[in-house]
């Protein structure tokens, strides 16, 4: 599985939101719905799935779902 398709994944089973309707240039807040404590619950989950620390200055820039997919991958 490819990390795109992990991400929506995710991002589908934490927030409720049908795994079709999520592409790339999703904004996680204002598309996808997800408030703050989504955020930050989103952000330890990407973090347990890939093994990865998330800074909050990286974090604050995470808007859509092609920033995390670039972030993970980088």
């Amino acid at each position: 599985m490819d990390t795109f398709t992990k991400v929506v994944t995710l991002l589908s089973g934490e927030l409720g939101v049908d795994a079709a309707k999520i592409t790339y240039e999703s904004d996680v807040v204002k598309d996808l719905g997800a408030d703050s404590l989504d955020v930050v619950q989103l952000l330890m989950a990407l973090e347990d799935e890939f093994g990865i620390t998330v800074s909050e200055d990286e974090a604050t820039n995470l808007r859509t779902v092609g920033d995390i997919v670039n972030l993970i991958e980088k």
